[in-house]
Formats: C-alpha cells, structure tokens, sequence
C-alpha cells in the first residue's frame, strides 16, 4: 500500500501561500534544496494537484527544452514527467502534460483505493486539496520545507479545526536557513 504525502513550501509562521508577496527563500533558489527534493521525491509514482498547483507545475513538462539548466533541475524534469497526474479540477477543460488525467470531484473513496493499489508513494500539493485530504485522514506523510519569512496571512498549510497528532520522523537545516520537517501520522 503506497503513502499520500503532503508537501510544500511554508513560511515561518504555517502559510503554504501568502496573502501578498512571496513566502521567502524556497528550493528554486538553492541547487542543495533542489537536489534534495529530487531525490525525496524521485520514489513518487503519482501526483494529486488542483488546478492552480497543475498549472504552476505543468512547466515541467517541457522544461528540459529550456537551454543551461543545470543538471538537478533536468533530473527534476524527468523524474515529473515519468510520474502519473492526477488534475481536480471543475473548470479544467484540458491538460498539457502526458500522464495526466481531470477528475471533476475529490472523492476520499477514489484515494483511498488509488493509495491500496498503488505500489509507489502519492503525493498531494496545494493547500485546498491537500485540507480536503487531511480531513478525510488520508494524508500519511508531512514534508514541510519552512523558510525563514514571516508572511502574516494566505493559505495556510494545514487547514483550521483539524487536530493532527504527528510524530517527527527527520529534520534538516539547510545553508539558507530554510528548514525541512519530515512527520508521520501516529
């Protein structure tokens, strides 16, 4: 049985999008960061996204056609493109990318079996769809990459009212001060 696996970007202060501005330094910016998300992630063999998430990655379905990327950026590429997509989405008419498919409604019953069948890891991005899933406690997995900003408002990473008992499975700073958070579900 494959894990669902919930990951992003944060600020400081828990918000997966800020209400203005960006949410501080990131992994596009550090080719350590980067190279550490492709390998965490290279296992992934399914992608769960909402329409905005989909429309922000879709960029890597062509971004090996990009002239002097470097190497991890490629890889990243790669490792995208060889993974199934699956786009929620009710305004969505089309996709861009292969392996990819529109689901018009998040149904927790479709994930839980996708998740059984699955030999490979899933994994669940944006906050909208992501509090859907952790709602409905599908959400095995959480990767918080937490950057050194204070955003003061947005999104935020994990959805109001919901309890979450986590155990920290691993931890790492990174040069740029951003840090990565590896939970479980008990």
């Amino acid at each position: 049985m494959a894990k669902l696996i919930y990951s992003m970007i944060t600020s400081l202060d828990g918000y997966a999008e800020a209400a203005e501005g960006d949410l501080g330094t990131g992994a596009a910016e550090d080719p350590v960061v980067h190279t550490f998300i492709n390998d965490l992630f290279r296992p992934v063999g399914t992608y769960l996204y909402g329409r905005r998430m989909y429309e922000t990655m879709v960029f890597w379905e062509t971004a090996h056609t990009e002239p002097d990327l470097p190497p991890h950026i490629l890889q990243y590429a790669r490792d995208w493109q060889a993974a199934e997509k699956i786009v929620y989405s009710t305004t969505l008419e089309s996709v861009s990318s292969a392996k990819t498919r529109i689901e018009r409604t998040f149904d927790p019953d479709a994930v839980r079996r996708l998740k059984a069948e699955s030999d490979r890891d899933l994994t669940i991005d944006g906050p909208n769809l992501a509090a859907q899933a952790i709602v409905a406690g599908l959400v095995d997995e959480y990767h918080l990459f937490i950057t050194t900003s204070v955003v003061g408002g947005g999104k935020r990473f994990f959805p109001d009212g919901v309890r979450l008992d986590l155990e920290l499975v691993e931890q790492r700073t990174f040069d740029s001060g951003l840090i990565y958070a590896h939970y479980r579900t008990r």
